[in-house]
């Protein structure tokens, strides 16, 4: 099986025409506006072909081509956004590499209010594969508090104008958001899934230093959701992104030196390994249900280098599962014959398969 490596290449901000209340592009992907800034303090004077080239080139020379398959994605900001000659100007590059069959495919994230067919057309040029909609919500009341200037309509007809054209298509949604609830976000999650996405990345809400969120966090107007809150919401959208054969590609924000804990992470449900913990909740509660039904001594047969997957968070569920059971009628064997992807539940010496 085939190694595959993310070349990204961040353009923060440029383009975008919002400030949304969630936002400071800048701490969440890492890079600091000083450090790109060009001459007149403008970004594109620094994001150019040569800086594409430059960061394309250092990252193949830690990546084994022949066994390797390759992505330049364009993060930050929203890309179809941005001057159109600007956008060839970097598209090309990429474009250049996938000819040459040294790349695989090409990525980049945009909001749903900048698609078109104008755009789609440029894009299919350009050998663009995968374009990703910062979706958000579907809730017309947070898309508003929010801040992010466009309505539900924008998403629906952007969604299936990428479907039309045959890119693979991507939400990125939020939960947690100002004037969000639970019921909200998983009617958000339910109205994605109508639309057809291929992949999906689910974030919990975190109220960053140098947002307008931190302001409203700070004079009690807005309310981040808890770890706890967070992770039973998210395990119910991740179980139904799973049920309709959509792709999870990412739970919770990428760690970095700034989004952490103690930096500039102020409020919100933050946890490096939030997906470790999202899906051991959810292992947990498939193997419990499947106990309710199947009274009897319950034995967890697992490949050891999925047992993070049963154990994550010191063991949050795994204990919860076991208060819930008789602890004493619960074994769990490490069995690196079972396949990477399922874990056995032997009750009674009935054997049951769920899959991971």
């Amino acid at each position: 099986m085939k190694s595959y490596y993310i070349i990204p290449i961040f353009v923060p901000h440029e383009g975008c025409p919002h400030d949304c209340v969630f936002c400071n592009q800048g701490k969440i992907t890492g890079e600091n506006k000083q450090d790109v800034n060009g001459p007149k303090n403008k970004i594109e004077n620094s994001v150019n072909r040569d800086f594409v080239i430059k960061t394309v080139e250092e990252y193949l020379k830690t990546i084994n081509t022949d066994s390797s398959v390759i992505e330049i994605s364009f993060f930050g900001g929203t890309f179809t956004a941005i001057d159109i000659d600007k956008q060839r100007e970097l598209l090309s590059v990429a474009k250049d590499y996938k000819e040459k069959g040294i790349i695989d495919y090409i990525r980049l994230s945009t909001r749903p209010d900048y698609i078109d067919d104008f755009i789609l057309n440029h894009l299919k040029e350009h050998s663009v594969d995968i374009i990703e909609l910062g979706v958000q919500s579907l809730d017309s009341e947070v898309l508003e508090k929010s801040g992010r200037g466009h309505g539900v309509e924008e998403v629906e007809r952007a969604s299936k104008l990428i479907n039309d054209y045959g890119f693979i298509l991507g939400h990125q949604i939020m939960i947690g958001l100002p004037g969000d609830s639970k019921e909200k976000d998983i009617y958000t999650a339910k109205m994605s899934i109508e639309m057809k996405p291929d992949i999906c990345r689910i974030y919990p809400a975190l109220t960053i230093k140098n947002t307008p969120m931190e302001d409203m966090y700070l004079k009690n107007i807005y309310k981040p959701y808890t770890l706890e809150e967070a992770i039973n919401i998210c395990e119910e959208i991740y179980n139904l992104y799973k049920k309709a054969n959509i792709k999870v590609i990412r739970i919770g924000l990428q760690p970095t030196d700034n989004i952490a804990e103690g930096k500039d992470v102020i409020a919100g449900p933050f946890h490096p390994a939030f997906r470790e913990l999202v899906e051991s909740k959810s292992l947990n509660e498939k193997i419990y249900s499947i106990f309710s039904k199947n009274k009897g001594d319950i034995v967890i047969r697992i490949n050891n280098r999925r047992i993070s997957k049963l154990y994550a968070g010191k063991k949050m569920f795994f204990n919860e599962l076991k208060d819930k059971v008789n602890s004493n009628s619960l074994n769990v064997i490490l069995d690196d014959n079972i396949e990477l992807n399922s874990v056995l539940i032997d009750i009674n010496n009935e054997l049951y398969k769920i899959c991971i």
